[in-house]
């Protein structure tokens, strides 16, 4: 299908008025239209409940499609008794309302990364540099398998997916070292060095001080088939545009705003709404 225009929106974490209001503002149709979503469709905002099922609704329309994000995940784990409900989340609607199973077998079924077209690549947080695209894609399905199988196996791999130091990456990883290591890759990556190596404390902007010898995973220069297009990131406020990478996280949750890229040309539209949650 040829659509009228295309958008990528950064991290909505259920901001529900300002998503409301972007989609206004970019006069969206989704007859006409197609609206690709980085991740994190819950969380922090003031009604993530109405934002997932509206989400989850255009996407079976086929006006739109999504990758997950960590806050995702977490909530995915939360359903099934695998992590603890955080009130800062504010996704407890979610879990009380009648469709959670619904909204939620849904949701772990969406993909780790997406090809909005031909030159760019769909993920949360990036692709880290010595990855190729190629081998993203299969790693992807790896975790993506996991994810969506049975409840039983569901249920095997969430303990797993998270852990406060990240595993060194090899390509000899197996098991749930191996998929939990995929999944922080594609979901919380800030910092990295050249080999992969990851750093989870750091969440502050370009300007501060880093740890040594760690970078952000888009500032490692490799060469890239498709721009990759991503969000997790809020404090980059959506303004890093670089060849191979663009952040769309515009911290809407922290008193910003939501970030709509037209993937036609690059124009950005942001929301007027701000999220009254914080």
């Amino acid at each position: 299908m040829t659509y009228r225009a295309e958008y990528v929106i950064g991290d909505l974490q259920g901001c529900y008025a300002a998503y409301l209001d972007l989609l206004d503002k970019i006069n969206f149709d989704p007859k006409q239209d197609k609206l690709w979503f980085v991740g994190d469709i819950v969380a922090r905002g003031e009604d993530s409940l109405s934002t997932l099922r509206h989400v989850k609704n255009l996407c079976e329309q086929g006006a739109a499609a999504t990758v997950l994000g960590n806050h995702d995940i977490n909530l995915i784990a939360v359903w099934r008794g695998f992590a603890p409900l955080k009130k800062k989340d504010q996704t407890e609607d979610i879990i009380n309302a009648p469709d959670c199973d619904e909204l939620l077998n849904w949701l772990r079924r969406q993909p780790l990364m997406a090809f909005p077209n031909e030159h760019t690549v769909l993920v949360h947080a990036g692709i880290p540099p010595h990855w190729k695209i190629s081998d993203a894609k299969r790693y992807a399905r790896d975790v993506e398998v996991q994810l969506s199988s049975s409840l039983f196996q569901l249920d095997r791999v969430l303990p797993h997916l998270y852990s406060g130091e990240a595993d060194e990456w090899s390509d000899s990883l197996n098991g749930f070292t191996r998929i939990r290591a995929i999944t922080n890759y594609f979901t919380r990556m800030r910092l990295c060095k050249k080999d992969g190596s990851l750093e989870f404390s750091f969440k502050s902007s370009l300007t501060d001080e880093m740890p040594d010898e760690f970078r952000p995973w888009f500032e490692w220069q490799v060469p890239r088939s498709r721009k990759i297009l991503f969000g997790h990131w809020a404090a980059l406020k959506a303004e890093v545009d670089l060849p191979s990478a663009r952040a769309l996280d515009g911290g809407c949750v922290w008193g910003s705003c939501l970030v709509a890229y037209r993937l036609e040309d690059g124009q950005i539209t942001t929301s007027s709404d701000k999220c009254p949650a914080n």
